[in-house]
């Protein structure tokens, strides 16, 4: 009796973790309003976008830069060397638009071990005025991108900031990464939100600069192995807190490798074992994976043989729910990529606990903090 009590309650503390976060992450849309003033607030924005490369979809993403129905914003696009194909590529765009103030830097400043913070530190101080945004090249922007930014800007903000949203897998283990990053990561990130405990992450940091440099600037953020980290520290070590914009954008993922995903998924584990040690510890029990040997465990012991395939409908229902809400499409392939997806979480999460640094575009990056 006792040894099915303890198993029914790992299982509905399984359960009602993933169902609880569900529910806050699909509810979302629904209660959180603009947190600003009752005023339009409607600052001068720079839009900085660090390029280096040409991915498949560069071409759309950085193009959407220049479609923002926002009063007044410029763009400074930044790279590290004039030989980049990148520099191609925006050049045309620019010159493709020129009703919109935009510029290409170029160059390096050796500011941290971050090869982003050091790409973009001239883009930050290029910016007009004390409002600017860091935008990954890969992420899709609406034209209503700046303007849900600033209205996600209230009282106690120190930063708006949000997960992306994958969207165009192209074959199956695109779609493997569409769901870490969708019903898994975002649902967290969202969940956490509505909760006043968000956190930063690097796709998209809208900054004032006053607060950046009461922090220590972006040399601050250098201290960590990721901006997303060192974004949330700065900003709640000043008291305020990180929000999350009503909508999220839109981050086409295309083709992926099984290799590509794991090595993505790999790096980002470890980027949270060393910011964030007590969250990455709770994740060793996230997933259905325990839940449901449990349930097994039990229907062995005599319990109901309907209860795994409850917990598994419950589970993944509640997923499927949340690609409804956010306008995500879904296919049995989609499913299939939850199943795989969630199978890897106890592998990935193994073998974060022990590996001490990773690859991020060609760089070498150290896990312990740069002090």
């Amino acid at each position: 009796m006792l040894d099915e009590l303890l198993l029914g309650g790992i299982a509905a503390a399984s359960l009602t973790a993933h169902l609880g976060s569900s529910a806050l992450a699909i509810l979302r849309p629904f209660f959180v309003t603009r947190r600003g003033s009752e005023t339009t607030f409607r600052p001068h924005v720079t839009l900085i976008r660090p390029v280096k490369g040409v991915d498949p979809y560069d071409r759309v993403t950085l193009a959407s830069s220049f479609e923002q129905d926002y009063p007044s914003y410029d763009i400074v696009f930044c790279v590290e060397h004039a030989e980049d194909p990148a520099c191609g590529l925006v050049e045309a765009l620019i010159a493709a638009h020129p009703e919109v103030p935009a510029q290409l830097l170029v160059g390096e400043s050796r500011i941290s071990a971050n090869p982003k913070l050091n790409n973009v530190e001239k883009g930050c101080d290029a910016a007009r005025g004390d409002w600017f945004v860091m935008a990954d090249a890969n992420l899709m922007l609406g034209p209503d991108y700046l303007a849900t930014l600033a209205d996600s800007w209230g009282e106690g903000t120190g930063l708006v900031s949000g997960p992306p949203l994958g969207a165009v897998p192209a074959n199956f283990w695109g779609a493997v990464e569409c769901a870490f990053l969708n019903t898994n990561q975002a649902r967290w990130q969202l969940a956490a939100d509505v909760l006043g405990l968000g956190f930063a992450q690097g796709k998209t940091l809208f900054w004032n600069r006053r607060i950046l440099n009461a922090g220590g600037g972006l040399t601050a953020l250098g201290h960590d192995t990721a901006e997303d980290v060192g974004s949330t520290k700065l900003v709640r070590g000043q008291g305020l807190r990180v929000r999350l914009p009503r909508r999220l954008s839109l981050h086409p993922v295309g083709r992926r490798t099984a290799k590509s995903v794991w090595d993505r998924q790999l790096r980002w584990s470890i980027i949270r074992r060393e910011g964030f040690p007590v969250i990455f510890a709770a994740e060793a029990l996230q997933g259905p994976v325990a839940g449901l040997l449990a349930l097994l465990l039990m229907t062995l012991l005599g319990g109901p043989a309907v209860l795994p395939l409850l917990y598994l409908t419950l589970w993944y229902g509640a997923e499927i729910l949340f690609t409804r809400v956010y306008g995500l499409p879904f296919a049995p392939r989609d499913l299939a990529a939850m199943l795989l997806r969630d199978g890897m979480l106890a592998a990935l999460w193994g073998t974060s606990l022990f590996r001490r640094g990773f690859d991020w575009r060609g760089n070498a990056m150290a896990a312990e903090p740069v002090r």
